[in-house]
């Protein structure tokens, strides 16, 4: 069986529901990057030989509780979820405009999960993860993590890597979790550095290091060592990219038209968790973008960053 483990931090979720409920009206879900493509992994992995594992701290409040039920039925696994008492987890606002393009608002400055890989059970953590095929962080996991966090971390992922797993990273650069631009330059460089299989958006790569094209930025990250990469653009065609002994094979996936977006939260994590599924399951890379593709179409359609399983989900 493979074994994939997403590390991050999930948060209480506050949509604004204003427009279809009343002014001031709210909906409580919950979310964050890298527990959506866990989730939206468990979905795609379904029948196959495969278990998905979510890592992050919570808390032992109502709320916390609530999060481990329901990935509990999605089927994601939470043996490696440590639960701190009279903690919180973080909260976000959300809003979407006419074209579902969101905005975020932030409370999390306390929450548990910053404290992965540098608190007590960081050793055992450690050790549990350095048997998984499969470990997948984003950039927000890295921003969340001090300083010593991310040293194991990254301990941990080179481990991983050395043994022949693969290390599937996504830049997903949220500027105001860093101190400073040239610190997130840094570690999200060393992020990709760690990884066998990037999964990024050229919004970001363009945002953080000013590559012209997707085109640039798959070139700078193969020559940090990454053999595949693969670059999201929006509506726009994502390019896949691989770096082999055969010499560099790229080519563009062109996703469905979607012609009115409702809200595009988790478009991006939902296109990574099926690219990861169909990659494990055995696709080719341009097939593999492709359901990424139809997915996150999917996605975009629903409010939310969860959206309800399909019926042949």
């Amino acid at each position: 069986m493979k074994r994939l483990a997403f590390i991050g931090e999930c948060m209480i979720e506050l949509r604004d529901d204003s427009a279809a409920s009343g002014p001031g009206a709210m909906r409580r879900t919950f979310g964050g990057d890298s527990l959506n493509s866990a989730v939206y992994a468990t979905r795609c992995l379904k029948g196959a030989d495969a278990a998905v594992d979510y890592v992050t701290i919570l808390g032992d409040d109502p709320f916390s509780l609530e999060m481990l039920a329901a990935w509990r039925a999605e089927g994601v696994g939470t043996g490696l979820i440590t639960q701190q008492p009279g903690a919180l987890p973080g909260l976000y606002a959300i809003r979407t405009d006419s074209a579902g393009e969101r905005s975020f608002h932030y409370w999390r400055s306390q929450a548990p999960a910053r404290q992965l890989f540098s608190d007590a059970g960081a050793v055992a953590l450690q050790a549990a993860l350095a048997d998984f095929d499969l470990v997948y962080v984003s950039g927000i996991t890295l921003a969340i993590l001090s300083a010593t966090g991310r040293s194991n971390l990254f301990e941990t992922l080179a481990q991983i890597r050395l043994r022949g797993g693969t290390i599937a990273f996504d830049s997903n650069s949220r500027p105001r979790l860093w101190p400073d631009e040239s610190v997130a330059r840094r570690e999200i460089t060393r992020g990709a550095a760690a990884a066998t299989l990037i999964l990024s958006s050229f919004d970001d790569e363009h945002l953080l290091f000013g590559d012209a094209s997707p085109e640039a930025s798959a070139e700078r990250l193969h020559a940090l060592g990454v053999a595949e990469v693969v670059i999201k653009n929006g509506a726009g065609d994502c390019l896949v990219s691989l770096d082999g002994e055969m010499g560099n094979k790229q080519r563009l996936v062109t996703p469905p038209e979607v012609s009115r977006p409702v809200d595009t939260t988790a478009a991006g994590d939902s296109f990574n968790a099926a690219y990861i599924a169909a990659r494990i399951q055995g696709a080719a890379a341009g097939q593999a973008a492709r359901q990424g593709a139809d997915l996150a179409s999917e996605v975009i359609q629903h409010q939310g960053a969860i959206i309800a399983p399909s019926s042949d989900q």
